[in-house]
């Protein structure tokens, strides 16, 4: 088993990962009844894509000899309706100043960020937008 997730009422979840005990708590969105307090289930989807994405890239990138810590991802979300779902997320991720990549690391690394496993697993109808920021001055 992966998670638990109790239902508490008031559109509220507490989550509990197995393996390690950490604990979430979800609430709905304020445009959908729920009081926004914490992160929605489909914030978390977003949240998971940008995190998967970084992840990857760490991973697989070790291997070139690429350091990316300090990297950011940020991730906007855009709902849509009939049926109300995740219908974009915009993607940016700034990597750190001072960090230099060849254009062919730019290019791994640009898609093992559209190909990480959050991102293959979303629906093909929901439209994911990767932007990319390789040292806080420029953009690709």
């Amino acid at each position: 088993m992966t998670a638990k997730v109790v239902y508490n009422g008031e559109l509220r979840t507490h989550i509990t990962h197995i393996q390690s005990g950490t604990v979430i708590e979800t609430d709905a969105p304020t445009d959908n009844h729920g009081k926004g307090e914490r992160f929605s289930p489909t914030d978390l989807v977003a949240a998971a894509l940008g995190s998967c994405i970084v992840t990857t890239i760490d991973i697989l990138s070790k291997k070139d000899g690429i350091n990316i810590d300090g990297t950011t991802c940020e991730v906007l979300k855009v709902m849509v309706s009939d049926p109300r779902r995740i219908g974009g997320l915009q993607v940016h991720l700034t990597f750190p100043k001072g960090n230099t990549y060849t254009e062919e690391q730019k290019v791994k690394l640009a898609h093992i960020a559209s190909h990480c496993p959050v991102a293959m697993s979303l629906h093909p109808d929901c439209i994911q937008a990767l932007t990319f920021n390789w040292n806080s001055t420029d953009n690709a």
